[in-house]
């Protein structure tokens, strides 16, 4: 009896939700310049959010915003014994990939790279895997071992060995590799992702996780998986169900300035992504915003006017989920700008946004794949 009451109590600790704590790094243009490089950067790379859900997009608008913003990123391992790596828990992809030994491109050098043969229980395949993004791309193989995220240890998980990440990007993150959170439907190579195999397992307490993201420098972010902090929830959830089970796809109702309605006036598409740090819109709606914000054309604004910016109001499910101002505005040596970058967009997939961590810092939001919905519950 009393063995049987052990093996209980040790499964229900394997079933507790489990957070990995994320870290902040640095931003692309701190990184460039501390290299002296941002200037030729700028001018060999345009960037278009599109590319990481399109991948035939036309180049992007060079409204450069994303250059101040920076990403959060936190730590797994892989193998045995386990080799650790930092990485993006990204809901806008859903493959993991990490760089290994097999790669010399300059952006896997100066990272951790995999190595195979110091893992007695790495399983290799002949299959490769290619995945674009909207800064950069990578090709490898596919490979099985044990991912260890917060304690949770998935066996036999398939993962990505990046054999090269071509571009300057990746060079300068200060993460390693992407563990996709998005659905496998739009998993590069039909690999299962991550989290749908800590499900399939019972790994996790609850088909769910959840992530907060803290803002202006501040310590705390987290993603939690098999989990919801009560702590976070104290102003209520609100679900949102999905429109695609693809990415984490919802319909926007329209996005509303000082209570005009700016743009998805008939409805749209928008994508709940913690791998986009800004809010990216269609290039087609961006100019109603620059001009409803009094901004230039490269979307800056008077940092003496911010205070007096209305707040974004993006109307999901009925529901209006304002950000401030004070979210949607960068600073940096001495510049205001709008954190909205535009993308082009294929005319036949109608129009899609891409609300990044500048949205999310603002809500904790909750993924619930047991339900397919979004919760998100305000932070202020």
């Amino acid at each position: 009896m009393k063995l049987l009451l052990l093996l209980g109590l040790v499964a229900m600790a394997q079933c507790l939700p489990l957070r990995v704590p994320l870290r902040r790094g640095k931003s692309l243009r701190q990184s460039l310049q501390e290299h002296g490089l941002l200037q030729h950067y700028l001018k060999q790379h345009p960037y278009n959010p599109a590319t990481k859900y399109f991948a035939t997009s036309a180049s992007a608008e060079p409204l450069q915003n994303y250059m101040d913003v920076s990403m959060y990123f936190g730590t797994i391992s892989i193998g045995s014994p386990a080799q650790e790596f930092t990485v993006i828990f990204d809901t806008g992809s859903s493959n993991l990939w990490v760089p290994s030994v097999y790669c010399s491109s300059p952006a896997c050098t100066n990272h951790n790279r995999f190595n195979p043969a110091d893992s007695s229980t790495y399983v290799g395949t002949n299959d490769s895997v290619e995945i674009a993004y909207g800064t950069g791309s990578m090709t490898g193989i596919l490979g099985y071992d044990t991912v260890t995220v917060a304690n949770i240890e998935v066996l036999n998980q398939i993962f990505g060995l990046a054999e090269t990440e071509p571009g300057d990007f990746f060079y300068y993150m200060p993460f390693d590799g992407i563990l996709g959170l998005a659905f496998p439907s739009i998993a590069s190579s039909g690999a299962t992702p991550v989290f749908d195999n800590m499900m399939k397992e019972g790994l996790v307490a609850q088909d769910l996780f959840s992530v907060y993201l803290s803002g202006n420098g501040e310590s705390g972010s987290f993603v939690l998986f098999g989990g919801i902090d009560s702590s976070y929830t104290t102003n209520g959830i609100s679900w949102i169900p999905l429109s695609a089970e693809t990415y984490w796809q919802i319909t926007m109702d329209s996005v509303s300035i000082g209570g005009q309605v700016v743009a998805c006036s008939a409805g749209c598409q928008a994508i709940v992504d913690t791998g986009t740090s800004l809010l990216a819109v269609p290039n087609s709606a961006l100019n109603n915003l620059l001009s409803a914000f009094g901004a230039s054309s490269n979307g800056q604004v008077s940092c003496e006017a911010v205070s007096s910016l209305p707040d974004v109001v993006f109307y999901l499910n009925g529901q209006g989920f304002p950000v401030p101002p004070s979210a949607y505005v960068l600073q940096s040596n001495g510049y205001c700008s709008l954190a909205f970058q535009g993308m082009n967009i294929p005319t036949e997939s109608g129009e899609l946004w891409i609300l990044g961590d500048v949205f999310i810092r603002e809500y904790y939001v909750i993924f619930n794949r047991a339900n397919n919905m979004v919760g998100l519950s305000p932070l202020s």
